[in-house]
């Protein structure tokens, strides 16, 4: 196995792409190191992100933030301006593990893990913030919710890696919330999950609305129709249990050990709902 400590994102971009066998990109490295310790995965390559320059930074851009690839969920906690604008994120970025684990863990690595369970993309989705993508053939910007295409797989080609996640701007009366359910009171996967994104009105009714559910698919589910439901309202029971019922309907759940299909689609419109309800109070809203 060879390392490689790249000190631009080109030079990582042509390493990677230039490797016939298995490369595996090293920012934190919270999901590589436990991979290669349990001899799931036995790279030829690893590509060290974290010298690259921008990869350890939060910036603001444009009104909002960009994230670099490399930022650690203990230094996004940190920064007051990420926390207020978009706190959802922020705390779904930071139930992922421990305190140890929070110190090393990026929020792009659990993107690019792959998993449908994964904790900072839900919320991510519902931001719709995108991410910066370096590549052979140059840069291009993505939404993050394409970027998963399945359990362990990203829409990535062969030697993309992304360099920052960047959350756009917001108005005042807009918030964001993120729950999940899991069977134990910390450190545990979600059983079920759900971002939502809102921005009120003047008069306290929902402007605009983005949920997106977790654990429930293959892949992150933006739930645009019970989204849809919650615009004009502000929030009372009818709708938000036309709302819950609208996300049951597009989750696709397996059975597992962790949660029935059943109990998992029930589960992530209750999630919805109560995320719902702490966005719209972190908006400025009262029911």
């Amino acid at each position: 196995m060879r390392y490689l400590a790249a000190n631009t994102a080109k030079e990582a971009a042509e390493a990677l792409a230039a490797e016939a066998g298995t490369a595996r990109v090293l920012a934190g490295g919270t999901d590589v190191l436990v991979q290669l310790k349990s001899g799931m995965v036995e790279p030829d390559l690893i590509v060290d992100i974290k010298r690259i320059p921008g990869m350890r930074d939060i910036t603001t851009e444009d009104g909002g933030y960009r994230i670099g690839a490399a930022v650690s969920g203990a230094e996004l906690g940190e920064h007051e301006g990420v926390c207020e604008m978009w706190p959802g994120v922020a705390e779904g970025f930071q139930l992922i593990g421990s305190t140890q684990v929070q110190g090393r863990a990026t929020m792009t690595g659990n993107l690019c893990n792959g998993s449908p369970a994964a904790d900072a993309v839900p919320p991510l989705v519902a931001a719709s913030a995108t991410a910066r993508i370096v590549g052979p053939k140059g840069e291009r910007d993505c939404p993050i919710a394409d970027i998963p295409s399945g359990p362990g797989k990203t829409t990535l080609k062969k030697g993309e890696i992304v360099t920052s996640i960047f959350l756009p701007a917001r108005p005042d009366r807009a918030s964001d919330a993120y729950l999940r359910f899991i069977p134990r009171t910390e450190m545990d996967i979600a059983v079920a999950s759900a971002g939502v994104s809102l921005e009120l009105n003047p008069d306290g009714t929902v402007k605009t609305a983005r949920i997106a559910l977790g654990a429930v698919a293959p892949t992150v589910i933006l739930a645009e129709d019970a989204a849809k439901l919650l615009v004009g309202t502000k929030l009372d029971d009818a709708t938000l249990a036309k709302m819950a019922k609208a996300c049951e309907s597009v989750c696709r759940p397996i059975d597992d050990k962790r949660g029935t299909v059943e109990y998992r689609t029930k589960t992530a419109g209750t999630l919805a709902k109560r995320a719902a309800l702490i966005a719209y109070a972190r908006a400025g809203g009262s029911k």
